[in-house]
């Protein structure tokens, strides 16, 4: 035993001897740490949340917003003077964020309806509703999380207000079925929008959905008969209805909420009978061809505006919404506001009577293009 501990001593002795020689002094143990951060920061720079969701096609503009966020940074911690480099580099940014976006495919164009930063209907009502009071549930079966309804005023208007919510985090999106509501979510959308009818209250609708839930649960509770019950009540309520789809558009699930006197589109959002991997999937048996699907439907508000589905497309913050919030809720702010002005002149029995004539159009300016 003695002599198994005097080896192992002897051994640990010797590892402790090697271990000391290697160690460097303070002063060049700290020049090597020093030297290895600064490494470090070079190869992988603190880049912001918007960066770390960004789209494939925005990598050069990423790359100039880590650019200027590590010279501010440099500029704010040593107190060197980058202003004119950094006004550069945002002139630069500019000039790409407009090349960027002003050439976007539609398949490019639903990964920006897609981004994970996009504002969805609760952040709108946190930046332009005021006073909102939400009302809950369907009276039959329950409370879809997927359909945000409620009043609120909206510039001096006081409206229902009803909308698509994705959720944000992990828990919120499942709970809100990734935005894809279910029977309960479209009646209770119905039962809201039937109630501002009686009082008299605009009706508002943000779209935002890749399609309503498919699940089983769904089918068995007759989602089918619950849109197409709101596509026939919304068609005849005597109230003014606005329709805008700030995200997605997909299907029957945007149907849903979306029948009224004026249709509007953000301007990089996507509306559509079907998403670009559902048609990919029926007609090349797979969504490798989603992008090709995504020209082939005209599902930009570009195209869609000339062809006659939509009324209007409402401009976007240089680079999308998720770049500038606030100053996209203000725009939705004031063109909720003038249509609402123009919409409210017109008597109920007129109302109901144009915007028949409205959906009876649709398709009608397509055709004289053939």
């Amino acid at each position: 035993m003695a002599a198994a501990r005097g080896k192992l001593e002897k051994k640990a002795a010797v590892k402790k001897s090697a271990s000391n020689k290697r160690a460097a002094s303070p002063e060049t143990l700290s020049a090597t740490v020093k030297n290895d951060a600064a490494k470090a920061t070079a190869q992988e720079p603190e880049t912001p949340i918007r960066a770390q969701l960004g789209l494939s096609f925005e990598q050069p503009v990423l790359q100039l917003e880590r650019q200027i966020q590590e010279l501010v940074m440099i500029q704010d911690q040593k107190g060197v003077d980058y202003s004119a480099e950094i006004m550069r580099l945002r002139d630069n940014l500019t000039a790409v964020l407009k090349k960027t976006y002003d050439n976007l495919t539609a398949w490019e164009t639903v990964q920006v309806a897609r981004h994970p930063a996009r504002p969805q209907t609760r952040d709108y009502i946190d930046l332009i509703v005021k006073e909102f009071e939400e009302l809950h549930g369907d009276r039959r079966y329950g409370d879809d999380q997927a359909i945000v309804a409620g009043t609120g005023r909206i510039g001096s208007h006081k409206v229902m207000l009803v909308g698509h919510q994705k959720g944000r985090n992990t828990k919120e999106k499942i709970a809100c079925n990734f935005g894809c509501a279910h029977p309960e979510g479209y009646r209770k959308a119905l039962l809201k929008m039937q109630l501002a009818a009686k009082f008299k209250l605009p009706i508002v609708a943000f779209i935002d959905t890749p399609g309503a839930y498919p699940g089983l649960g769904s089918e068995e509770r007759g989602v089918a008969e619950a849109i197409a019950l709101n596509l026939r009540e919304m068609a005849v309520l005597p109230t003014p209805i606005v329709c805008i789809v700030i995200g997605e558009g997909g299907s029957g699930g945007a149907l849903g909420i979306g029948v009224g006197d004026r249709l509007a589109m953000l301007q990089y959002a996507w509306y559509s009978v079907i998403s670009p991997e559902g048609c990919s999937g029926i007609l090349w048996k797979g969504s490798a061809n989603a992008a090709d699907a995504a020209e082939a439907l005209k599902l930009t508000s570009k195209e869609l505006k000339q062809i006659g589905i939509i009324d209007d497309v409402i401009r976007e913050p240089l680079g999308g919404a998720h770049r500038n919030p606030r100053s996209t809720a203000e725009s939705l702010e004031r063109y909720i506001d003038r249509i609402l002005r123009e919409l409210k002149t017109v008597g109920a029995e007129d109302l109901v009577d144009q915007r028949y004539l409205r959906l009876r159009r649709y398709g009608a300016e397509a055709m004289a293009g053939a």
